[in-house]
């Protein structure tokens, strides 16, 4: 890494002058730019420091590598004389340019993205699980534990450890949600486990007690409140943050700083609480229901429709940064109907893009270009696609249709199987560890079909493109 670099950098941005903020992550730069159309691509992609670039929620990214980044951002500063920013500033300054949907879009990344590291780690946990409890993968009507009973403990407590994060889902997602609305992270805590609390009815024994009306309730000034949990549950806990950390942050500005412990958490909780149990609680828990039948109905009467439809669409969704709102549906489909048949494509997704970036490893003969092909494959199978499409596929258009076509018909073949997940995991060939066992099979087959089409797509049509490069320089050299 040397200055030149970094001053070839700033120069394909605009200039420093066209540079608002500047912060970085463990593999980006994370920029404002007062101008984007002012980016030269093709100059800044050829930069040897660059592995690509791409813009998302109102921030430039300029993908570096892990180390580097640190070196190249110092260099940056001193460069521009941007002073350092935080991650957060960053943000605000990016909201700035966003519409209402980006930034509702930006509000669910921001919750969901700090606790996926324990959703994924439970994921493979229950993969984990499965592998050792269920019949027919090793031995015919029989599991690893029916056969060594000695592994019976050690399943169950793989068991436990995996199943607390959805258990207590609602106590995740309260402390990060209420974290972004600007409230107490410890109140989002209490707020979740309050609505999974033992003694509410769990919300998946609540359709059996619904049909024996043998439910609990409260009575309230004459209202009869169900004492039901939210086991599993994401809208009620995102409203309830919400309106917890509205109703903390407008009491902090009015309470005395003297007796605010007495009066703000304890008042705050009380009202959000009541309001969860009476009206938030009911109301959204229908609404998840409707969005669940939705997209279980879609699935059931026209597989090949949302096959295609998500199989296609996901890796466009990841541009815009449109897909972090469909693990709340993940989320919500695991606890309703136990498994989810959106994940599994997701997955697939992410080898298709691995494979096309894998293919231009062949095709392309700049040296640069297939060392980050190379690096952002193996990336990308194991989940993480973000070199591999805006470093490579992207950039030379054909590799990313070409993904986009394998993953589609991937997605086909499991959508028409309803083909479901048991828990979202690490989305790349490692997959299968989520896929329910019984599954396994025509999941396989979708995985071969994400790692072929793509691949062998990407080789004819780079062929194409490669012949029409030289017919085009032939032609200006006569």
């Amino acid at each position: 890494m040397n200055r030149a670099s970094v001053e070839q950098i700033v120069h394909a941005l605009g200039g420093k002058e066209n540079i608002l903020t500047a912060t970085h992550c463990v593999t980006r730069l994370r920029l404002v730019l007062k101008d984007e159309s002012k980016v030269n691509h093709e100059d800044l992609n050829n930069i040897d420091l660059v592995r690509g670039s791409f813009s998302t929620n109102g921030q430039f990214q300029v993908v570096i590598g892990q180390g580097t980044v640190d070196k190249v951002y110092k260099e940056f500063v001193n460069i521009t004389g941007v002073g350092e920013s935080s991650k957060e500033e960053v943000k605000d300054e990016a909201s700035k340019k966003m519409n209402p949907l980006q930034r509702a879009v930006k509000a669910l990344a921001d919750i969901f993205i700090p606790i996926l590291p324990a959703i994924v780690t439970a994921g493979l946990l229950m993969g984990i699980n499965n592998i050792l409890t269920n019949p027919n993968i090793f031995f015919d009507s029989k599991s690893v534990v029916d056969v060594y009973p000695q592994w019976g403990d050690f399943a169950n407590i793989i068991n436990l450890i995996a199943n607390t994060a959805f258990t207590f889902l609602p106590g995740l997602i309260g402390w990060s949600a209420v974290t972004k609305f600007g409230g107490s992270p410890i109140l989002g805590i209490v707020l979740g486990l309050m609505l999974v609390h033992p003694d509410l009815l769990n919300a998946w024994g609540y359709g059996e007690a619904q049909t024996k009306g043998d439910i609990a309730t409260w009575n309230l000034f004459g209202l009869e409140i169900e004492k039901v949990g939210y086991q599993g549950q994401v809208l009620p806990v995102l409203v309830a943050s919400y309106v917890l950390a509205k109703i903390e942050k407008f009491l902090r500005k009015r309470i005395p700083d003297a007796i605010q412990l007495l009066v703000v958490a304890p008042v705050a909780l009380l009202v959000t609480g009541f309001l969860s149990f009476i009206i938030i609680g009911p109301i959204t828990m229908n609404l998840g229901g409707l969005i669940t039948d939705g997209v279980v109905y879609l699935f059931d009467k026209a597989p090949i429709v949302g096959g295609l439809v998500y199989g296609g669409l996901y890796a466009p969704l990841v541009i815009t940064g449109m897909h972090h709102t469909f693990l709340a549906v993940d989320l919500q489909l695991i606890g309703t109907i136990g498994g989810t048949f959106l994940w599994p494509m997701l997955a697939l997704s992410n080898i298709a893009q691995g494979s096309a970036a894998l293919a231009m490893m062949l095709v392309t003969k700049n040296e640069k270009v297939k060392g980050l092909a190379g690096a952002s494959s193996l990336s990308a199978y194991l989940g993480v696609t973000e070199p591999a499409m805006f470093g490579v596929n992207l950039r030379f258009r054909y590799p990313f249709i070409a993904a986009i076509i394998g993953s589609a018909i991937g997605g086909i073949v499991l959508a028409t199987n309803l083909v479901k997940a048991s828990s979202v995991g690490v989305g790349g060939l490692p997959a299968f560890f989520s896929i329910i066992p019984s599954f396994w099979p025509v999941f396989f087959i979708g995985m071969g079909i994400s790692i072929v089409v793509p691949f062998l797509l990407t080789l004819v049509m780079g062929k194409f493109a490669n012949r029409k490069e030289v017919e085009v320089k032939r032609s200006i050299s006569q």
